[in-house]
């Protein structure tokens, strides 16, 4: 266990977020613990949908948008439960 790693070009703000992304698991159902909320661009991005994608996944009842005030989020261990395996 003398391996080392060199981080370039990451500033510590994302690292911790990537190390809490890794040890959350996304199928919990986050009891105890603050609910992450994303908003429609951090899931466009996470996705890598556009904002009219996202909008018909939404529709259709693949994801479920909470809203606070004129605000859309959705909630990041939903999104991460919605994401299904192919079968080929």
């Amino acid at each position: 266990m003398n391996e080392k790693l060199f981080l370039c070009g990451i500033s510590l703000e994302e690292l911790v977020i990537a190390i809490r992304n890794i040890l959350i698991d996304p199928e919990s159902n986050n009891t105890g613990e603050e609910e992450i909320l994303l908003s429609r661009e951090q899931v466009c991005e996470l996705l890598d949908f556009n904002k009219t994608t996202l909008w018909k996944h939404t529709r259709d009842g693949k994801l479920k948008s909470y809203g606070i005030g004129n605000r859309v989020y959705y909630k990041k261990h939903e999104i991460f439960s919605a994401i299904k395996p192919l079968n080929h």
